[in-house]
């Protein structure tokens, strides 16, 4: 193993990223997390950066050409959850959702492709089962999500030429401190009564049984020391099984059906 290989993780210093951090670093890796209030670690090297922020990321990745004059792999997992009606939610919790979860992805990738140009790296997205799987009253995140696939497959064409590799992998349940600090819209009863409580009890009663980090921070390295990776891929039998259903059944049936999941 060249034990020079760089990584750059965004939204490190929690959940999947920070855990992802520690496996990367325990494996040789030199690793970068990007976040807005982490603190150096075990192996791992915090930059202050915002993924909304173009200045402060152009600052982080210039540090990390000044320091190693390498990049290997970028992970983009930097991301947050809204939930309620859509029709109720204001148009600034859409904008704020996908600067988050669709622009930041695409202004570190643009950032960090310099880099990675030239080490001919990879680019691992955080995407969601939910991308494939709309979610009721969580279709601002579903979209995002669904954003952040196009423009997986999309760059994986695009960069292909220069040995730059993309790939995205769509998690489902996962326990984390996401599931606290998604932003809820309350209200709406009068028109959905508790159809909007129920669905997000059901996502977030399944989030806290989920797989832990570890286990995707564990998948994820070996996505990045792979030879070669699937455009899309998802973790655990089960969502593997839904993403298969999804491809078989008929759009009006496998959404029906997740409608049933979460009525």
């Amino acid at each position: 193993m060249d034990a020079r290989r760089v990584a750059v993780i965004t939204g490190g210093s929690s959940g999947i990223g920070a855990a992802a951090a520690r496996t990367f670093a325990s494996a040789g890796w030199t690793v970068y997390e990007l976040s807005r209030s982490g603190q150096d670690a075990a192996g791992v090297r915090h930059i202050t950066a915002d993924v909304c922020d173009e200045a402060s990321l152009r600052a982080a990745f210039d540090e990390v050409g000044r320091r190693e004059g390498r990049l290997d792999l970028l992970i983009n997992n930097a991301g947050f959850g809204v939930s309620g009606a859509a029709e109720l939610c204001p148009p600034e919790d859409a904008r704020r959702q996908m600067e988050v979860n669709f622009l930041g992805v695409l202004a570190c990738s643009r950032l960090a492709l310099p880099l990675l140009r030239e080490s001919r790296g990879r680019i691992i997205n955080i995407s969601s089962v939910a991308a494939v799987f709309a979610i009721p009253f969580q279709s601002l995140y579903s979209a995002s999500k669904a954003a952040v696939n196009a423009l997986t497959l999309a760059l994986r064409n695009e960069l292909a030429p220069f040995g730059v590799s993309v790939c995205a992998l769509m998690l489902g349940d996962v326990h984390t401190g996401f599931t606290d600090a998604r932003e809820k819209r309350h209200g709406g009863e009068e028109l959905y009564g508790e159809r909007i409580e129920r669905s997000v009890r059901v996502m977030e009663r399944d989030e806290r049984g989920g797989m832990s980090p570890e286990r995707v921070a564990r998948k994820l390295l070996r996505m990045a020391e792979q030879r070669r990776v699937k455009p899309l891929s998802s973790l655990g039998l089960k969502y593997r099984l839904f993403l298969l259903l999804g491809r078989l059944l008929p759009h009006s049936l496998s959404n029906r059906l997740v409608g049933m999941m979460y009525k």
